[in-house]
């Protein structure tokens, strides 16, 4: 009987443990968290394996409505009650499949047993490992102008964030809301970012945060002449890299 129970518990150990995404934000994005999870597992694994997930996903018309009403708590609220689902349907791991919302994660944190991935760590923790000391952001005006982003960035890897003019981010913001949100990709828009990020580079930045998981659909390393940050695969592949090695989570 103990002879078994050790293998059990040898195999518990070794197995590879259960990603949780909290998806919908929009779905546009979303859909890439679970192709970039699925492409990782089979890089690192080979053969037929597929990740081990579970989703959840929001209504990102009422989440757009209560970003808009400055209603911070009510979406903290949602996001828990998602957590927690994902939570007793075995998910090991909780990812936040958005930048924005990240604002409200300590109603994840705070709320679940399992652990949470931040972000805006796993991204800091990527431009970090490039030796890059000042970088650009780029997401909505809630990622680019409230502190909750800049300051893990700033405070826990060292790096120097800049971000557009005032002009500069509502053209960013309103791209991803009018646009990506809702499946357009359109080349005037593409050209509007890429005009952005060249004068982002006279400034000094050595490399481009996309902000918004949204926007590496439409903005890619060939576009410019500076290292893209795609914070989405960045954030999937550390958690692949965690459901297979159980590594400690990047907190902040």
């Amino acid at each position: 009987m103990k002879e078994v129970e050790q293998e059990i518990n040898n195999y518990n150990n070794k197995r590879m443990k259960t990603i949780g995404l909290i998806g919908g934000m929009s779905w546009e994005s979303s859909k890439l968290y679970y192709e970039f999870v699925n492409m990782q597992i089979k890089e690192m694994l080979g053969g037929s394996h597929s990740a081990k997930c579970v989703m959840v996903s929001v209504d990102f018309a009422e989440i757009e409505r209560l970003t808009f009403q400055d209603d911070w708590d009510a979406i903290g609220e949602l996001m828990k009650q998602a957590a927690q689902q994902l939570e007793r349907a075995g998910a090991e791991l909780i990812l936040l499949c958005t930048n924005t919302i990240h604002l409200v994660s300590h109603y994840i944190s705070d709320n679940v047993s399992v652990p949470f991935m931040h972000i805006a760590a796993t991204t800091g923790d990527a431009i970090r490992s490039k030796g890059i000391k000042k970088v650009a952001l780029l997401g909505t005006r809630f990622t680019m102008e409230k502190d909750f982003y800049t300051n893990t960035l700033e405070n826990n890897f060292g790096l120097e964030v800049i971000t557009p003019n005032t002009h500069g981010k509502k053209v960013v913001h309103d791209i991803i809301y009018d646009e990506l949100v809702k499946g357009q990709f359109k080349t005037l828009s593409r050209q509007a970012i890429i005009e952005i990020i060249e004068e982002l580079i006279e400034q000094g930045t050595e490399g481009v945060i996309l902000g918004c998981t949204e926007l590496p659909i439409l903005i890619s390393d060939d576009d410019v002449t500076i290292p893209t940050f795609d914070t989405g695969k960045i954030h999937a592949y550390k958690a692949v890299e965690w459901s297979i090695n159980s590594n400690s989570v990047i907190k902040i």
